[in-house]
């Protein structure tokens, strides 16, 4: 063959979601509300401020935290080992979860696995003897108390959407967004990087014509 037959072929459109990002207004309502437990505020915050997927914090120990530098360790989607930043926020909420601990999963579950049940010893804190959070159980905390100020509830994934959203509102550059989110394809973070609609809403506000008349 002299032509490649791959030429003709159209990439096939992926329609985009421009609703998924959750405005900046509503997340703080929401990790303010006094009915929310310490470690769902920091586990809320720690996704948000750090635009991590949630199985990333989730996997983390106590002994991947660097506090004095406002980071943590973790392994990242294709197996790599990387640093997330995180913000004063979780600085101030993670020592006072933490506690005393200085081994274990960051966020435990809420009480100690049954011997029939336990996880390696890995996934168990040493003092306490309670396991990891796990994702379906955070996850439903996070839908569960969102239903509060959202009529459908939140996803944990609209945490990491709506940060990268709102970093790309701020002006933050294509390279510095995909070093944050840990993403390898631009094409793959264009789907989050995109101006909301009340961004988009404010932005012709602020240049309408008669406006500046005023």
């Amino acid at each position: 063959m002299t032509a490649d037959p791959a030429g003709v072929l159209e990439r096939r459109t992926e329609p985009a979601d421009r609703t998924r990002a959750i405005g900046a207004a509503s997340l703080e309502r929401l990790f303010r509300r006094e009915d929310v437990q310490l470690r769902e505020k920091c586990l809320w915050r720690l996704l948000y401020e750090t635009a991590a997927r949630a199985h990333e914090i989730l996997s983390a120990d106590v002994t991947d935290l660097d506090l004095e530098n406002k980071r943590l360790r973790v392994r990242r989607k294709g197996g790599d080992s990387d640093w997330l930043h995180f913000q004063s926020g979780s600085a101030r909420l993670l020592p006072r979860l933490i506690g005393e601990r200085d081994a274990g999963p960051i966020f435990l579950a809420d009480r100690r696995p049954s011997p029939a049940r336990a996880p390696a010893a890995l996934d168990l804190c040493p003092i306490t003897g309670r396991g990891r959070l796990s994702y379906e159980r955070s996850a439903y905390l996070f839908k569960r108390s969102s239903l509060k100020v959202s009529r459908t509830g939140w996803t944990l994934h609209q945490l990491r959407h709506s940060a990268l959203t709102h970093l790309a509102e701020a002006g933050v550059n294509l390279p510095l967004l995909m070093a944050k989110s840990g993403h390898e394809n631009l094409r793959s973070l264009q789907k989050y990087a995109r101006p909301s609609a009340d961004a988009v809403a404010a932005m012709t506000a602020a240049h309408d014509p008669a406006r500046r008349r005023r």
